[in-house]
């Protein structure tokens, strides 16, 4: 365009009805040559441009698989009441995320009722991190003070941390609050026998406030990171006062599925190229073991050696004499005329004196 108009610009000039054939000439096939340049160009970042939005397009349609129906159960929310526990599972995620409308909306939408004293909880805890997020400390102060024995019995240091929190506020202050800073470190006298060395660190900041505590050796206290810290210690202690999870159960869920999703569906090719079609035939038991990570452990769980399963309510670890562990489903195969011989070690006993263990 920028070509064609300093064409037009050039006729201008020059005039047409005296300009020179071959000025004419040599203009136009100037223009031409740059035109010609500049959709080569174009047509150059083009091709790579497609080339990676190409390449993206396979890359999905070769991690994707929009077929899962094969690694999930059948029929599994089919069930009116599977559903309302789906429901309130997601409602409780919302409430967690501090989405309340939208909450709300789905409660009315799916019929799902919401007791209010499951609702408040979550309500004072998003109340309480959106202030600690704007840097106001008082909610979550006076909600330590009303639960400091409760959190001293989970051994908690959230009321000690906060007030230090507030106590570097003031310093960052300046020299103005320095009086405030000083009659505030009252607060810290419950918390003298096991944070002292911390209380010490405060108060010997107080030297240069005069100076500033970002240009002295206590610059350290004046670190932003400290706010996330702080917001991380109150989720987890209030989930533990209220007995709750820190992590949202339907995240979590989630994030697992994730994870093991492709792992399923890589089993599932194979057992179709091998024809192994007996080999994962109940739909609620995964057929080899999926690690999600550390990250995911929740409680111990004990697989028989033996019989390569998982322990249950049904299928309980039991411990024998000699001290070896299996499953009772192997200890009944193993057993033989009333005898049972250990598959670890050659001592034989008796099947009734194992014992059943909880881990």
């Amino acid at each position: 365009a920028s070509s064609i108009a300093i064409f037009h610009h050039t006729l201008s000039t020059l005039g047409v009805q005296d300009t020179d054939l071959s000025v004419l000439h040599q203009t136009m096939a100037q223009c031409c040559k740059e035109i010609k340049e500049t959709v080569q160009m174009l047509a150059s970042r083009h091709k790579d441009i497609h080339g990676s939005v190409s390449k993206v397009g396979k890359a999905i349609d070769r991690n994707f698989d929009a077929e899962v129906s094969a690694v999930v159960a059948e029929n599994v929310w089919d069930s009116p009441e599977r559903q309302k526990y789906l429901s309130e599972t997601i409602v409780e995620h919302l409430y967690r995320q501090g989405m309340l409308s939208v909450a709300e909306d789905l409660c009315q939408e799916s019929g799902v009722v919401i007791d209010m004293s499951m609702k408040q909880p979550f309500l004072e805890l998003n109340r309480i991190l959106e202030a600690l997020r704007t840097q106001d400390l008082r909610p979550a102060l006076e909600w330590a003070v009303t639960n400091r024995q409760r959190l001293l019995d989970l051994n908690s240091t959230l009321e000690f941390k906060l007030h230090r929190l507030y106590f570097i506020s003031l310093l960052n202050g300046g020299i103005s609050k320095q009086q405030e800073a000083l009659q505030y470190a009252r607060h810290f006298q419950p918390f003298a026998s096991q944070h002292q060395r911390d209380i010490q660190i405060l108060m010997g900041s107080l030297v240069y406030l005069r100076h500033g505590i970002e240009n002295s050796p206590y610059r350290s206290l004046l670190e932003t990171d400290q706010w996330a810290e702080i917001c991380n210690i109150f989720t987890r202690d209030a989930c533990a006062l209220l007995g709750l999870s820190v992590e949202s159960p339907l995240s979590v869920s989630f994030a697992s599925g994730c994870m093991a999703l492709p792992v399923l569906m890589n089993i599932k090719q194979v057992i179709e190229q091998r024809q192994c079609s007996g080999v994962w035939t109940h739909k609620d038991e995964l057929p080899i073991e999926i690690d999600l990570g550390k990250k995911c452990w929740y409680h111990s769980v004990f697989a028989c050696p033996i019989l390569r399963q998982q322990t249950s309510e049904s299928n309980p670890p039991m411990k024998l004499i000699c001290g070896h562990v299996i499953s009772r489903d192997a200890l009944n195969k193993l057993t033989n005329a009333g005898k049972l011989k250990c598959p670890y070690c050659p001592m034989e006993q008796n099947p009734s004196d194992a014992k059943q263990i909880f881990f």
